[in-house]
């Protein structure tokens, strides 16, 4: 919601083929999320291949398989300035 809300402020539409997920604080922290395989076989399956993680998340990511991380660019977020990098 917070990127949607920066696009509109910002009239730039986001990077297309990015998939993120994550939970903010109202200070802007990105807060870790669980299913993270799960999240990363979905975005596979829609061949969607740059993600936005939370950096917590990182050790979740660099535990699966090679086969599931292979050919995926993953961005690291600590805060949404981060995320808004990537997506613009």
């Amino acid at each position: 919601m917070a990127s949607a809300l920066l696009s509109l402020a910002r009239n730039q539409p986001p990077k297309k083929g990015v998939a993120m997920t994550g939970e903010l604080t109202l200070t802007g922290h990105v807060l870790p999320i669980g299913g993270v395989r799960e999240k990363v076989i979905a975005a596979r399956r829609q061949k969607i291949y740059e993600l936005i993680l939370p950096e917590p998340n990182r050790g979740n990511f660099e535990e699966l398989p090679d086969y599931l991380k292979e050919g995926i660019t993953v961005h690291f977020a600590k805060r949404f300035a981060d995320v808004a990098k990537v997506l613009f």
